[in-house]
């Protein structure tokens, strides 16, 4: 981590993006490492803007050398719900990570957030995660730990 950076894990990002921006060339390099989230804007409540959490993901984790990554994960969700007249979300936000957080760790940090989130009914993901084994075995050890 670069002595000037303010995170620990997290290099850059961006916030409650409108989802139009994310056709706009260069507003996301298409291999950019690190988590998304889609939302879907709700009535404001109390003079507040309101967002809903649709989905979290993660891009740039397939390879060593990705051809891919968070940019064009989000262009993906957004070409795949255009074709199928699908709304279901107005907004992200991405969180680009330091060059030296591996994809394994990547993956835990997506694998946390849907386990913190799978059982928050006010939240309804698209992607609700079947895995998070590590973590469960994780809590499992800790139990037996503290017997």
């Amino acid at each position: 981590m670069p002595a000037e950076a303010a995170l620990r894990l997290i290099k850059n990002c961006h916030l409650y993006q409108k989802r139009q921006t994310c056709r706009a060339r260069g507003h996301i390099s298409h291999v950019t490492r690190g988590l998304y989230v889609l939302y879907k804007q709700g009535r404001r409540k109390k003079g507040k803007k309101n967002f809903e959490v649709t989905y979290i993901g993660v891009g740039g984790v397939q390879s060593k050398h990705a051809k891919t990554g968070v940019g064009g994960r989000i262009r993906t969700h957004d070409k795949r719900a255009k074709e199928k007249k699908i709304k279901n979300w107005t907004h992200y936000s991405y969180f680009e990570v330091h060059d030296n957080i591996s994809r394994e760790e990547i993956r835990q940090l997506e694998s946390l957030l849907l386990t913190i989130f799978k059982h928050d009914e006010r939240i309804s993901l698209d992607n609700i995660q079947h895995g998070g084994s590590a973590l469960r075995k994780l809590s499992k050890l800790q139990s037996k730990l503290q017997k």
